[in-house]
Protein backbone atom coordinates (compact mmCIF):
# COMPACT_ATOMS: atom_id res chain seq x y z
CA UNK A 1 0.00 0.00 0.00
CA UNK A 2 1.37 3.47 -0.74
CA UNK A 3 2.28 6.32 1.59
CA UNK A 4 0.15 9.19 1.17
CA UNK A 5 1.06 12.53 2.42
CA UNK A 6 -1.67 13.90 4.54
CA UNK A 7 -1.32 17.64 3.47
CA UNK A 8 -1.29 19.24 0.16
CA UNK A 9 -1.62 23.34 -0.09
CA UNK A 10 -0.66 25.62 -3.44
CA UNK A 11 1.13 28.85 -3.39
CA UNK A 12 0.12 30.93 -6.28
CA UNK A 13 2.55 34.08 -7.95
CA UNK A 14 1.39 36.63 -10.17
CA UNK A 15 2.68 39.07 -12.73
CA UNK A 16 2.63 39.82 -16.23
CA UNK A 17 4.42 39.15 -19.62
CA UNK A 18 6.09 42.54 -19.18
CA UNK A 19 8.43 41.55 -16.16
CA UNK A 20 10.30 39.19 -18.41
CA UNK A 21 13.59 39.42 -20.27
CA UNK A 22 15.43 37.50 -22.98
CA UNK A 23 13.71 36.80 -26.08
CA UNK A 24 13.37 33.23 -27.93
CA UNK A 25 13.96 29.97 -26.06
CA UNK A 26 16.05 32.14 -23.09
CA UNK A 27 12.67 34.65 -22.08
CA UNK A 28 12.70 33.94 -18.62
CA UNK A 29 10.73 35.96 -15.70
CA UNK A 30 12.32 36.30 -12.31
CA UNK A 31 10.28 35.00 -9.02
CA UNK A 32 11.30 38.14 -7.66
CA UNK A 33 8.80 39.84 -10.27
CA UNK A 34 6.30 38.20 -9.12
CA UNK A 35 3.41 38.80 -6.03
CA UNK A 36 2.30 36.07 -4.02
CA UNK A 37 -1.59 35.94 -2.71
CA UNK A 38 -0.31 38.24 0.44
CA UNK A 39 0.18 40.70 -2.55
CA UNK A 40 3.63 40.95 -1.20
CA UNK A 41 6.65 40.70 -3.02
CA UNK A 42 7.96 37.20 -3.66
CA UNK A 43 11.95 36.09 -3.05
CA UNK A 44 12.03 32.76 -4.64
CA UNK A 45 9.50 29.96 -5.97
CA UNK A 46 8.96 26.16 -3.67
CA UNK A 47 12.28 24.63 -3.97
CA UNK A 48 10.20 21.08 -4.05
CA UNK A 49 6.95 20.96 -4.95
CA UNK A 50 4.21 17.72 -6.51
CA UNK A 51 3.56 19.91 -9.59
CA UNK A 52 3.24 23.57 -11.08
CA UNK A 53 0.72 25.51 -13.32
CA UNK A 54 1.18 28.23 -15.57
CA UNK A 55 -2.04 29.75 -16.74
CA UNK A 56 -1.20 32.99 -19.36
CA UNK A 57 -4.26 35.36 -19.55
CA UNK A 58 -6.16 33.01 -17.51
CA UNK A 59 -5.53 29.82 -19.70
CA UNK A 60 -3.82 26.98 -18.05
CA UNK A 61 -0.79 25.82 -20.16
CA UNK A 62 0.44 22.63 -21.14
CA UNK A 63 3.14 20.98 -19.47
CA UNK A 64 5.83 21.32 -22.52
CA UNK A 65 5.07 25.43 -21.93
CA UNK A 66 7.42 26.28 -19.41
CA UNK A 67 10.37 25.23 -17.40
CA UNK A 68 10.28 26.69 -13.27
CA UNK A 69 13.58 26.63 -11.06
CA UNK A 70 13.22 28.54 -7.38
CA UNK A 71 14.72 31.79 -9.47
CA UNK A 72 12.72 31.95 -12.42
CA UNK A 73 10.41 30.54 -14.77
CA UNK A 74 11.24 30.15 -18.87
CA UNK A 75 8.66 30.44 -21.24
CA UNK A 76 10.66 30.32 -24.56
CA UNK A 77 8.66 32.55 -27.23
CA UNK A 78 7.36 34.36 -24.51
CA UNK A 79 8.31 37.98 -25.57
CA UNK A 80 6.14 37.84 -28.22
CA UNK A 81 3.26 38.07 -26.19
CA UNK A 82 2.01 41.92 -25.12
CA UNK A 83 3.63 43.19 -22.24
CA UNK A 84 0.22 43.74 -19.74
CA UNK A 85 -0.57 39.68 -20.64
CA UNK A 86 -1.45 38.66 -16.65
CA UNK A 87 0.56 34.99 -15.78
CA UNK A 88 -0.30 32.65 -12.94
CA UNK A 89 2.01 30.59 -12.00
CA UNK A 90 0.39 27.99 -8.73
CA UNK A 91 2.65 25.21 -6.92
CA UNK A 92 0.54 22.44 -5.63
CA UNK A 93 2.94 21.62 -2.23
CA UNK A 94 3.08 18.01 -0.30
Amino acid sequence: MPITKPFMTSLRFTSTMGAGTGTGATFAIAATSFTNDAGAAATAFPGSFAFYNLYINGVLQSGSTSTVTTTAITIPDGDVENGGTPLIVEFVIN
